[in-house]
C-alpha cells in the first residue's frame, strides 16, 4: 500500500514535500512502518486498540490521513492517525515562536563598598533597578578591604537593604554569601517585570 501525498492522494511513490519539510528519517509513517501490528490511536486521541498493520494503513487511507509511529519503543509500537504534513508545519511554527520568545539570560554586575555614601548608593540602586526592569539578573558584590573584612555584617545589611529597596522589581535568587574578600548576592527579576516595563513605555509614548 502506498503513502498519502501532499494533495491527499495515495501513491507508491512516497511524498516528502509536506508543508513541514522533508520527513524526518527518525519518524516512520505509512508504509515505512514495517511491523505486523500496532496499537492504534485515532485522530482525536481515541484508543482503537491493537490492529494489524494492513488494517491500520487501510483506515488511514480511508480517512485521508497518515499513519504515524509516535512510540516506536512500545510493544507493539503506538501509531496515530493524523495529517502528518499539517503536524510538521504546526510543530515548526511552534518551535520558531518558542525561539522568538526565548529570552537570553543576562547577568549584570554591580559592585559596592560596605561604607558607601548615600549618593553613591542611590546611583548603584538605580543601575540595579534598571537592569531588573530590563529582565536581567544582577550579581551584586560587596568588596571588603583591610579591616572591613572583620565586619561582614556591614555587607550583609547593605545587601539586604538593596534587596528591600528593589523588591518591586526583583527578588533574592541567591542569598548573600562570603567569597574571599567579597560578599555576593544574586537578584532576579520578577517574571512580569519586563512586560510591565514595556507597557509603561508604550503608554508614555502614546500620551
Amino acid at each position: 500500500m502506498g503513502t498519502r501525498s501532499k494533495t491527499g492522494t495515495w501513491s507508491k511513490q512516497r511524498d516528502t514535500s509536506d508543508q513541514g519539510g522533508p520527513i524526518s528519517s527518525e519518524t516512520r509513517i505509512n508504509d515505512r512502518i514495517r511491523v505486523p501490528e500496532v496499537r492504534l490511536v485515532g485522530p482525536n486521541g481515541e484508543q482503537v486498540g491493537i490492529v494489524r498493520i494492513e488494517d491500520a494503513l487501510r483506515l488511514a487511507q480511508e480517512s485521508d490521513l497518515d499513519l504515524v509511529e509516535v512510540a516506536p519503543q512500545a510493544r507493539p509500537p503506538v501509531c496515530k492517525l493524523m495529517d502528518f504534513g499539517k503536524f510538521k508545519y504546526e510543530s515548526a511554527q511552534k518551535a520558531r515562536e518558542s525561539r522568538r520568545n526565548q529570552q537570553l539570560t543576562v547577568i549584570k554586575e554591580q559592585k559596592l563598598r560596605p561604607k558607601i555614601d548615600q549618593h553613591d548608593y542611590e546611583t548603584k540602586k538605580g543601575h540595579v533597578s534598571r537592569f531588573l526592569a530590563a529582565g536581567n539578573k544582577v550579581k551584586v558584590t560587596i568588596m571588603f578591604r583591610g579591616r572591613e573584612q572583620s565586619r561582614p555584617e556591614l555587607g550583609f545589611r547593605l545587601l539586604q537593604k538593596l534587596a528591600d529597596d528593589v523588591a518591586e522589581l526583583g527578588f533574592i535568587e541567591s542569598n548573600p554569601k562570603q567569597d574571599g574578600r567579597n560578599m555576593i548576592m544574586v537578584l532576579a527579576p520578577h517574571k512580569n517585570v519586563k512586560s510591565k516595563s514595556k507597557a509603561k513605555e508604550t503608554e508614555a509614548a502614546e500620551s
